[in-house]
């Protein structure tokens, strides 16, 4: 009764008028359908397609490679091409497929043996089995892939890609997630115990490490981690024991309860530590156990000069709104770049390699062609790094940035370099950056913009063009998005340089920096 009242509604609204009745019964019949149905429906699914003696072609997006098998693309994560292989379809679409490998044939002349143990399973580096040389090409023919493809604008010859001066220790800040569930490989569970009857086996175990895709109240554990300086392995895996030991539970993602949530770690150049965790009290004695933990680690590691905490009960791992409390030392560290220091705390964005940054904003001053005279505006300057790097060559620097806390770095960077032509202000770029704003502090010359990923907001640009600036020197880490941002720029600005800068090796992120003249 209650099915034939819905269809009654359903059938007589405007949304449906166009669907014949027989897809109306389908509909319905998926929604209301018992669960027990629907999974024995799921069952009884086709089975996806194995692919033997497939040779890779070509690099792909987001860290894949990809093989053509008849008309069909297929993408394949941790294969290099020249390699051949076979392959399992997991995802099949109309002219595409996901596989992974089955088992190698024949491995690539064009192949790097990867160094981490983890390589194919954490995710973090996809392209440790690509040689570093090749990485640099493939992130070169990325950047002009997007710029052209997406946005469709005139473009001038590139310069070559700036390889990374280290491609192993080369980030100043990394981030480890806490859970009381780790992952296990398909080996690992092979090995593990038989359960007994009524226990659940030890799949629970607490680990400390990165989120598996596809498993977010997971986490896998890492021993040893490349990327950053060594001594951040020894304090992790110092946690993770002392935790196990002293009883310290981690955290459910899934029930949000436990008392070890997070690790974010951040090195610098003036060779200073910082120490960030972030606790989850969910009883009484939980901070007791918390300080013992951080006494802990301050007495173990002199190296550490900002040891901090924060209890956090929200229900994500961000900690931008949240007050943190110093354990030892500052809530602070300095970084070096040139002849300026920066200071870096807990929620400011710089740049996580800090000797790539200093080539990247190179590029940026030298796009610029600044000569004394300019009035610049850097959106989105976050700690201020690129506008006080600008200062010097600049009439006057005015940065923009959400993060009031970072807005605050920024002015303390530029007391601290002896600065005195900055000025910076906080909130939302398209509520500040407005005619209004503009005709207050002066219509800019050049407009320096390093937004997130995800672009620049159609707000911005437009103010951008009404500012109308001579030179606009856009630093992105997203290609695909710079480019969407280009083709709404085009009508006004020539693109006159492109400088592809690799920050991240042995993953396919790329950033790349632009220059835009005044038609």
């Amino acid at each position: 009764m209650i099915l034939r009242f819905s269809f009654f509604i359903c059938y007589r609204t405007q949304i449906f008028m166009n669907l014949s009745t027989n897809t109306l019964y389908l509909f319905f019949f998926i929604t209301f359908a018992p669960k027990s149905y629907k999974i024995n429906m799921s069952r009884n699914r086709k089975p996806l397609p194995t692919l033997q003696n497939v040779t890779i072609t070509d690099i792909a997006a987001e860290g894949k490679s990809l093989a053509k098998v008849d008309d069909m693309v297929v993408f394949v994560p941790f294969t290099v091409p020249g390699d051949i292989v076979n392959l399992q379809i997991r995802k099949k679409k109309h002219h595409y497929c996901e596989a992974e490998v089955t088992s190698f044939i024949k491995y690539s002349d064009c192949r790097a043996t990867p160094f981490c143990n983890h390589f194919g399973i954490c995710g973090g580096c996809k392209w440790q089995n690509l040689p570093y040389e090749e990485q640099i090409k493939a992130k070169q023919k990325q950047v002009y892939d997007q710029l052209s493809r997406i946005g469709k604008i005139e473009l001038p010859e590139f310069h070559p890609i700036l390889g990374s001066q280290k491609i192993q220790e080369y980030r100043n800040k990394l981030e480890f997630g806490c859970a009381n569930k780790r992952w296990y490989t398909r080996e690992e569970i092979a090995q593990l115990p038989p359960k007994k009857e009524g226990e659940e086996g030890n799949l629970k175990e607490g680990a400390i490490g990165f989120h598996i895709t596809g498993a977010f109240d997971k986490i896998y554990p890492i021993e040893k981690c490349w990327l950053m300086d060594d001594l951040h392995n020894k304090i992790r895996n110092k946690i993770s024991i002392y935790c196990k030991d002293h009883d310290i539970s981690f955290f459910d993602l899934r029930q949000q309860h436990g008392l070890l949530r997070d690790i974010m770690f951040r090195n610098s150049n003036s060779g200073e530590w910082m120490v960030l965790i972030q606790f989850h009290y969910d009883e009484e004695g939980d901070e007791e156990k918390a300080k013992g933990l951080l006494q802990e680690l301050a007495d173990t590691f002199p190296q550490i000069t900002s040891l901090l905490y924060v209890n956090n009960q929200k229900g994500n791992d961000t900690f931008g709104d949240l007050n943190i409390e110093i354990f030892k030392g500052n809530d602070y560290i300095y970084e070096n770049m040139g002849d300026l220091k920066f200071k870096v705390g807990p929620k400011s964005f710089y740049q996580t390699n800090t000797d790539q940054a200093y080539q990247l904003y190179k590029v940026v001053r030298d796009f610029a062609e600044l000569t004394g005279k300019e009035l610049v505006y850097d959106l989105y300057t976050g700690t201020g790094t690129i506008a006080n790097f600008v200062a010097y060559q600049s009439k006057k620097v005015i940065g923009i940035e959400y993060v009031p806390e970072a807005i605050e770095d920024a002015k303390t960077n530029s007391l601290i370099n002896h600065i005195d032509n900055t000025s910076f202000y906080a909130g939302d770029m398209k509520n500040i950056l407005t005619d209004t704003f503009i005709n207050q502090h002066g219509r800019p010359d050049v407009i320096i913009t390093d937004p997130p990923r995800a672009g620049m907001h159609q707000d911005v640009i437009k103010m951008i063009q009404n500012a109308a600036p001579q030179r606009i020197v856009y630093v992105s880490c997203n290609p695909a998005t710079q480019a969407r941002d280009l083709a709404l720029l085009d009508a006004g600005y020539k693109v006159t340089q492109v400088q592809p800068v690799d920050m991240f090796p042995h993953t396919p992120h790329v950033e790349n920096v632009i220059q835009l003249i005044k038609r």
